[in-house]
C-alpha cells in the first residue's frame, strides 16, 4: 500500500482533547478502509507564519498512514467539513521516517538549550554590538564624517 505523512492544523481555541478525538475519528476512518496509521505526533500549539481564518495560533498533527488513496481522499474530505481543521496537507513518500519527526527533535533540541540556561544572545561576553568598537550603535562603518556635498545654509540680512 502507498505510504503518506499527513498533516493537519486545528483552531487554536480547539481544547486538547478535541484535537485528540478528531485525531482519533481520522484513524477511525483509515482503519475502516482498510489502512492503519504508523506513528501519530502532537506538536502542540504552534504559533503561525501569517493569519488564517482569523487564528494566529494552531494545533499541529501529523499523521503517518499506510492506506490505500481511497483513505486519504475520505480524511480530506471530513477535515473539509470540520469547522475545526484549518489547513492540511498531504504528501505520498517512498518510506517513513523512524523515529521522531524533525519537529520534534527541534523541540528536544531547544528543551536541552533552556536546560542549560543559553540560547539568549545576551549572555555572551562583549554585550552588543557597539561595544566591540566602541564607536557606539554605527557598527563597523566608523566615525560619522559630514558630508561634503551638503552646503549648509547661513542666514543673510
Amino acid at each position: 500500500m502507498p505510504l503518506y505523512e499527513h498533516v493537519f492544523l486545528a483552531r487554536q481555541d480547539a481544547s486538547t482533547q478535541q484535537v485528540e478525538e478528531l485525531t482519533t475519528q481520522m484513524t477511525g476512518i483509515v482503519e475502516g478502509l482498510g489502512g492503519k496509521i504508523t506513528k501519530t505526533e502532537n506538536w502542540g500549539v504552534r504559533s503561525l507564519t501569517y493569519r488564517m481564518n482569523k487564528n494566529r495560533k494552531a494545533h499541529f498533527v501529523l499523521m503517518n498512514i499506510d492506506a490505500p488513496s481511497a483513505a486519504v481522499s475520505e480524511i480530506e474530505r471530513q477535515e473539509r467539513i470540520s469547522e475545526d481543521v484549518i489547513r492540511y496537507l498531504t504528501v505520498r513518500v517512498e518510506e517513513h521516517e523512524e523515529g521522531p519527526s524533525a519537529m520534534m527533535r527541534k523541540a528536544d533540541r531547544d528543551r536541552e538549550r533552556d536546560d542549560r540556561g543559553g540560547g539568549f544572545r545576551g549572555d555572551r561576553e562583549g554585550g552588543f554590538r557597539g561595544d566591540r568598537d566602541g564607536g557606539g550603535f554605527r557598527g563597523d562603518r566608523g566615525p560619522r564624517r559630514p558630508r561634503e556635498d551638503v552646503v549648509e545654509a547661513t542666514e543673510e540680512e
